[in-house]
């Protein structure tokens, strides 16, 4: 198995993931609303995942053998709505809508709406066990489809998530493939310090390793060691897998990088101009 990527393909997901970023910032400028640090933590592996790894058809996105993904951290939507975006699941001029009455792209993931969701998210903790159930499915009725889900480390303080690792170790569903976008930095948990926030998982990969999971570490910005971990994790037999991307939230912008205030905030007409400018630059 080929693990490495080709200078023009590595060029390619460098571009998409640029665009992804500049999509969010001017959604969420444009709307007065939504979530910025973590989807922008989260634009490498997830434009990884439509453009490198999956198996999915923008013309028939309802396939019975397609790819399944669960964004469990629903809030980070516009991140995926972006990806979907670039990669044609909507035009991009509908991410005008975000967040508006009647829109396709609520606030967070709605199945129901835009062709490409596999999973209506939004309840932190969630959306790994709709992930851990298709997967079972696709186990029971002998269909080959993967089943792919993004945590959030800030939601694996939930039980929920850990009940569901349980179960997936215990019916060795080795077509899950689980990555916990590890920017180590959530909204809420400081310790009384304006600028100090606790990790909210420590030391996840031996926690991981104790439900019998395969555990792979990466850095989630690094195009090749993410392709490299979703090659490792389809060479895995009789066990899921987790993919610990470090990453970093608000990533791309530096004025946003490991900034809590991030999580959610609204830019300004200037700090979206310096924000697009640099986002430009980068590529």
């Amino acid at each position: 198995m080929n693990t490495q990527l080709s200078h023009e393909e590595l060029t390619s997901l460098k571009r998409q993931a640029a665009e992804a970023r500049s999509l969010i910032i001017k959604t969420v400028h444009h709307a007065g609303a939504g979530h910025v640090g973590g989807p922008m933590s989260a634009v490498d592996l997830l434009v990884s995942l439509y453009f490198n790894e999956m198996k999915v058809d923008t013309q028939d996105p309802h396939a019975e053998n397609r790819d399944r993904f669960v964004l469990s951290k629903g809030h980070s939507a516009i991140g995926l709505y972006s990806v979907l975006a670039v990669k044609g699941y909507c035009p991009i001029e509908e991410l005008n809508t975000f967040d508006s009455i009647n829109s396709r792209l609520q606030g967070h993931p709605d199945m129901t709406a835009l062709p490409g969701l596999d999973m209506s998210t939004g309840s932190l903790g969630q959306g790994i066990s709709a992930a851990v159930g298709m997967a079972l499915g696709a186990k029971l009725q002998n269909k080959e489809f993967r089943t792919y889900c993004m945590i959030g480390d800030g939601e694996s303080q939930e039980g929920q998530v850990w009940e569901a690792a349980d179960i997936a170790s215990k019916y060795e569903l080795d077509n899950l493939v689980v990555i916990m976008d590890y920017n180590k930095l959530q909204q809420f948990g400081w310790d009384g310090k304006e600028t100090v926030r606790e990790v909210p998982v420590i030391n996840p990969e031996k926690r991981w390793e104790a439900f019998g999971w395969n555990v792979i570490t990466c850095d989630g910005h690094d195009f090749t060691e993410i392709k490299q971990a979703f090659d490792e994790a389809k060479q895995t037999s009789g066990k899921p897998t987790i993919i610990i991307a470090n990453t970093v939230k608000g990533k791309g912008v530096s004025f946003m990088e490991n900034a809590y205030l991030w999580h959610s905030r609204i830019p300004t007409d200037e700090e979206l101009s310096s924000a697009i400018k640099e986002l430009e630059v980068g590529v």
